[in-house]
């Protein structure tokens, strides 16, 4: 009977220990987003756009230099070259009734953070960090997709340790982001 208590002990601690290494890992953003990419209601290829034609990222996301959000555009905005280029295009049909009707195209955002943390686009943009330091290489994306975790950890990584983009000729901002909770936790 001596034994008993210290069985359940160390039974229940490997138990714990193991349950939340299963949990941490399978919950974790590197197990869980990385290679997002979800269905989105008309096929967009950021290869042709961004790549190809090379449309600059701030055409569609016109509010990320002056607005926590990167924003999407407006459907009369992919109008513009559309009403002349693949404008019957089957695949543009949603496009055009968006445009018709007033009602939004509801595009499945693939870069998602939890509602518990803030995060301001023009912030990081005016600080010198490029797009593809969170978002990869969208110019070459057929589908946009999720590349980084987009974690606490990756992200105070580059908070501590910014890229060689910060501080590079004509850039003056040299020093690291803040690490402090209230940052990004409001």
């Amino acid at each position: 009977m001596n034994r008993v208590p210290r069985f359940v002990m160390v039974t229940g601690s490997a138990v714990a220990l193991f349950g939340l290494f299963v949990v941490g890992y399978t919950f974790s953003p590197a197990y869980t987003d990385v290679g997002y990419m979800p269905r989105q209601p008309i096929p967009f290829s950021h290869a042709l756009h961004a790549g190809e034609l090379q449309v600059d990222c701030r055409y569609c996301h016109a509010s990320v230099e002056v607005s926590a959000m990167a924003s999407l555009p407006p459907s009369r905005t992919c109008m513009n070259c559309h009403s002349l280029v693949a404008r019957d295009s089957d695949k543009l049909e949603p496009l055009r009734t968006s445009v018709e009707t007033g009602e939004p195209i509801r595009w499945i955002r693939v870069h998602n953070l939890p509602d518990y943390v803030f995060f301001n686009h023009s912030v990081h943009i005016g600080r010198g960090l490029d797009c593809q330091r969170c978002h990869g290489d969208v110019a070459g994306m057929e589908e946009l997709r999720q590349t980084e975790p987009l974690s606490m950890r990756w992200c105070l990584d580059c908070h501590r340790h910014p890229p060689d983009t910060i501080g590079a000729p004509g850039n003056d901002h040299t020093r690291s982001g803040p690490s402090e909770c209230t940052a990004c936790h409001h």
